[in-house]
C-alpha cells in the first residue's frame, strides 16, 4: 500500500517456498504487485486492505482448509479466484468451482500457462464492454428477473442478485443470444477464453450457479420451464419466454 499504482495486485496463497519464488519473480517481472500469504491466515484481511484483483489459492495449506477459504473469499468478494493445486481429481475441481473459483490450474504448471490464466481472469473481471454499451442500456426481463446489461446489474423480485464477473459474463452470452444453441465450446471460448474449450465442467458448474441464483426454487420458471435449457451433449439455450428487451 505504498500509494497509487497502475500495477495489478495478485495475492499468492502458497506454502511451498519454491513455488512462491517462481511465481512471485515472474509476476513482478511482468509488472504485477504480489502479496504472499504462506499459511492462509489473514487472507480475508489482506483482500480488504490490499485490494488485489486476483488470488492464486493453493488448496493444501498448513493451517487452513483451502476449500473453506475459497468459500469465505467468494462470500465476501468478487475477486478473481484461481485455484493452483496438486489435487488433480475432477471432484476437487468441481468442488472448487462450486465454491466460486473462476479457474483451476493443476501442479506442476508452466509459468506461461499461469500467466495466461491470470490474464484471462483479469479480462473477465475488468471487461471493456461497458465502454461500448449504448447510451440506453438494454434491460431484459425474464419472469421476476431483470438483467441490466449496461449497468451489469441483476435483480430478482426487485432485490439485487450478486453475480461474480464470470457469472455475469456467462449470463450476458445467454441474454444476448436468446433461443440460440450455445455449445459448450462456444461458451467456454467466449467467457473463459481460447484454450478452455474442453473444460466442460466449467460451463456445467457455472450454469448451475446461475440457475440457483436466478430461478425460483426447484429450478422452475413461472411458466414451468427453466430459463436455461440443457441440450444434452451439445450445450444450452436461453429461453426467455415472453420476456423481451426493453427500450428501442
Amino acid at each position: 500500500m505504498a500509494g497509487p499504482s497502475d500495477r495489478t495486485g495478485i495475492l499468492l496463497v502458497e506454502d511451498d517456498p519454491n513455488i512462491v519464488d517462481l511465481v512471485r519473480s515472474n509476476l513482478v517481472a511482468r509488472h504485477f504487485d504480489v502479496i504472499v500469504s504462506r499459511d492462509g491466515q489473514g487472507v480475508l484481511q489482506l483482500i480488504e486492505t490490499e485490494s488485489p484483483a486476483v488470488v492464486l489459492l493453493d488448496l493444501m495449506l498448513p493451517d487452513v482448509d483451502g476449500f473453506e477459504l475459497a468459500r469465505s473469499i467468494r462470500e465476501r468478494s468478487a475477486i478473481g479466484i484461481i485455484v493452483v493445486s496438486a489435487r488433480r481429481a475432477e471432484t476437487d475441481k468441481v468442488r472448487a468451482l462450486n465454491l466460486g473459483a473462476d479457474d483451476y490450474l493443476t501442479k506442476p504448471f508452466g509459468i506461461d500457462e499461469l500467466l495466461a490464466r491470470v490474464n484471462a481472469t483479469l479480462r473477465r473481471i475488468r471487461p471493456s464492454a461497458p465502454a461500448e454499451v449504448s447510451e440506453e442500456p438494454t434491460v431484459v426481463t425474464v419472469g421476476d428477473v431483470a438483467i441490466d446489461l449496461g449497468a451489469q446489474r441483476v435483480t430478482r423480485g426487485g432485490s439485487p442478485v450478486h453475480l461474480t464477473p464470470t457469472e455475469f459474463a456467462l449470463l450476458r452470452e445467454f441474454v444476448t443470444n436468446p433461443g440460440k444453441l450455445l455449445t459448450h465450446a462456444t461458451l467456454l471460448r467466449r467467457v473463459w477464453g481460447p484454450g478452455y474449450e474442453t473444460q466442460t465442467e466449467y460451463a456445467r458448474v457455472y450454469v448451475a450457479r446461475l440457475r440457483a441464483k436466478l430461478e425460483p426454487p426447484a429450478g422452475r420458471a413461472p411458466d414451468g420451464g427453466s430459463f436455461i435449457v440443457t441440450e444434452p451433449r451439445s450445450g444450452y439455450r436461453f429461453e426467455p419466454g415472453v420476456a423481451a428487451p426493453e427500450g428501442p
